[in-house]
């Protein structure tokens, strides 16, 4: 393909190098086909940039939040810690969050306790980052 993406079918290799020259691009081998490889007429530099600026957006590791109450129940609890695995699994961290409202403020250590409960419910598959019993939250990144 050439710089205007017009296919120009199979042409001798000078031929391309010449009409790119000509544009003052650069010809780039795209595939390695079997009977002939695929090139186009583009400028490298730019290609670099894309691919470097592609490859750093898709490895950012994102932080799942998840929020409980003191008195989750089991299925809910093991729900929610599978989900975790899995993403700690994927290379994400989870966050989670425990919410206390009205009179569930009298019970704070059974909060408390829940964290510690998480962490060693995920100490397999992940390490603890944080652990903040004053603000109920855990931190779990990938191990």
């Amino acid at each position: 393909m050439d710089h205007e993406n017009n296919n120009r079918g199979l042409i001798d290799t000078n031929e391309a190098l010449r009409i790119a020259e000509s544009v003052e691009l650069d010809l780039v081998v795209v595939s390695q086909g079997k009977d002939a490889p695929v090139a186009k007429i583009l400028n490298y530099g730019k290609l670099q940039y894309q691919q470097k600026k592609r490859q750093s957006q898709g490895s950012r590791p994102t932080v799942k939040e998840v929020r409980l109450r003191p008195n989750v129940g089991l299925s809910d609890y093991k729900l929610r810690i599978d989900n975790a695995i899995e993403w700690l699994g994927k290379g994400d961290s989870v966050k989670f969050m425990i919410r206390l409202r009205g009179r569930e403020n009298q019970f704070r250590d059974r909060a408390g306790d829940l964290l510690d409960r998480i962490a060693a419910d995920l100490s397999q598959v992940g390490k603890v980052q944080s652990l903040d019993k004053r603000s109920l939250i855990v931190q779990v990144v990938p191990a």
